[in-house]
């Protein structure tokens, strides 16, 4: 399993539209990311900042990348909430979200 973190911001203007939008992620866009291997994908705000977190459980990341990107109902839902988001000018390449370098994780206790 791999860990990701990482941000975008939220355009002030388009906020409640696109709160609106994750209080019911359409079924087909969740079920696109489990059959990618995403699990506990969540969605965080604080101000006008998103921050994601979620967890790889495949063998091949791009692949499962492109299988989401291919996907209709996710491509829907893309067109929904991009405009939503501002890029940071570093985000990644193929994405609107920078990726997050994580520098330190709590793991379980030995033995547990």
């Amino acid at each position: 399993m791999k860990r990701f973190a990482q941000t975008i911001r939220l355009r002030p203007e388009r906020r409640e539209e696109y709160l609106e939008l994750h209080r019911a992620v359409w079924p087909g866009v969740e079920a696109a990311l489990r059959a990618a291997n995403i699990r506990n994908y969540t969605i965080f705000l604080r101000d006008d900042v998103l921050f994601g977190y979620f967890e790889y459980h495949g063998d091949d990341l791009d692949a499962d990348l492109a299988s989401i990107a291919a996907d209709p109902d996710t491509q829907r839902w893309w067109r929904l909430t991009d405009p939503c988001q501002e890029p940071w000018p570093d985000a990644g390449a193929g994405g609107h979200w920078s990726d997050l370098e994580e520098i330190w994780h709590l793991g379980e206790e030995p033995g547990a």
